[in-house]
């Protein structure tokens, strides 16, 4: 098989990688609800990992049958949401209601302040999604809500949400960018980072290999700052989010 590889122009300097193995997580299991948090989040306080920039929550969820969060209030945080397996019910306080299917996404901005329940409408299946959180810009913005099914066809890495609107992508009210990945073995995919800017990469599934840095599996995560680019390779067939962030004001 002859796969083509972008070109390396340097190696990455291990002071400044940080890596989050999954197994280091916070992790809570109430019975209908089994999760792992990258950050601190609710019970889990650990002061070495707040967040990455604006980046604040990265919630790994998978909720029983049937079951889901109640209705609750947020206030100032943008809220993204990857369904992986199943799906999500949504109702919220703007009216909105809906159904997200594996593969989709949700972005909600609190802003002034919005309530919402999220459901599980299996009888039979869990669903497995993942909940972040980032902090905006700035405090009381106009609740709002978007959905965004990517058109995919894998091997790159393919815009979902900026803080430029941007027809087909989600728009986050804060200076990141956020990528999805979905490569099948062996795929090689490059991506450039801005000086003063910084990366914090969520494995989905499967495993991939950072630059020749480590192999990175699921619920890994890494934060990379001070590198001129990542270069990931899939050792398996992979699925993964990459955050470019800048630096919060």
């Amino acid at each position: 098989m002859n796969i083509h590889l972008p070109e390396r122009t340097h190696r990455m300097k291990t002071n400044n990688i940080r890596i989050r193995k999954a197994k280091e997580r916070g992790h809570a299991n109430y019975g209908w609800l089994n999760t792992y948090h990258s950050f601190s989040f609710g019970d889990y306080h650990d002061p070495r990992h707040m967040g990455f920039r604006s980046l604040r929550v990265i919630n790994d969820d998978t909720i029983k049958p049937g079951k889901g969060f109640d209705t609750h209030r947020h206030k100032d945080m943008e809220i993204l949401t990857y369904v992986v397996d199943g799906a999500l019910e949504h109702k919220d306080s703007m009216g909105n209601g809906s159904m997200i299917k594996a593969g989709n996404f949700q972005r909600m901005t609190a802003g002034r302040g919005v309530e919402h329940g999220e459901f599980n409408p299996s009888t039979e299946e869990s669903t497995r999604l993942l909940q972040i959180w980032i902090l905006p810009q700035r405090k009381g913005i106009e609740p709002s809500y978007e959905e965004l099914s990517p058109e995919f066809n894998g091997g790159h890495l393919q815009l979902i949400a900026s803080n430029n609107p941007e027809k087909g992508i989600l728009t986050i009210h804060q200076d990141v960018r956020i990528y999805l990945g979905r490569l099948k073995e062996y795929e090689t995919v490059l991506h450039e980072i801005a000086p003063g800017r910084g990366v914090w990469i969520q494995m989905v599934n499967g495993k991939v290999k950072l630059d020749d840095f480590a192999a990175l599996d699921r619920g890994d995560g890494v934060a990379v700052e001070g590198e001129p680019q990542v270069m990931l390779t899939s050792l398996t067939d992979a699925e993964l989010l990459l955050f470019d962030l800048a630096q919060p004001r």
